[in-house]
């Protein structure tokens, strides 16, 4: 038990020295310049971050899910030993039918479409 507790003071009290002593120790004298946004030297004259495009987002979605669908497939080979092989099958052309008809989806919708 005195080991325990010889243990516990040592994890508390050496994150606290530590953090009062960076505290201390620390130069933090914030001024305009600091503070202002730095672009080569000149003054900024629009906002720092352009808002990002939604067409980004679909196509950022679209990848994440062609991504799960290969990930989905890929134990499909060794899938062909298991004792019902064709519930597999089945399964893995459910799973394709409903990703093309999705992806048929956007694409009669104009989602996919890069030009507004």
């Amino acid at each position: 038990m005195n080991l325990m507790i010889s243990t516990t003071m040592i994890y508390l009290t050496l994150p606290t020295i530590l953090m009062v002593l960076n505290y201390w120790f620390t130069l933090t004298k914030p001024d305009n310049e600091k503070l202002s946004p730095y672009e080569c030297g000149f003054d900024p004259l629009k906002t720092v971050r352009p808002p990002l495009s939604i067409r980004f987002f679909l196509v950022a979605i679209l990848f994440l899910l062609f991504d799960l669908e290969i990930a989905l497939l890929l134990p499909l080979p060794w899938a062909t030993q298991l004792p019902h092989p064709t519930y597999t099958f089945i399964w893995t052309f459910i799973i394709m039918s409903l990703l093309a008809l999705g992806l048929l989806y956007e694409w009669i919708q104009g989602g996919l479409e890069w030009a507004e």
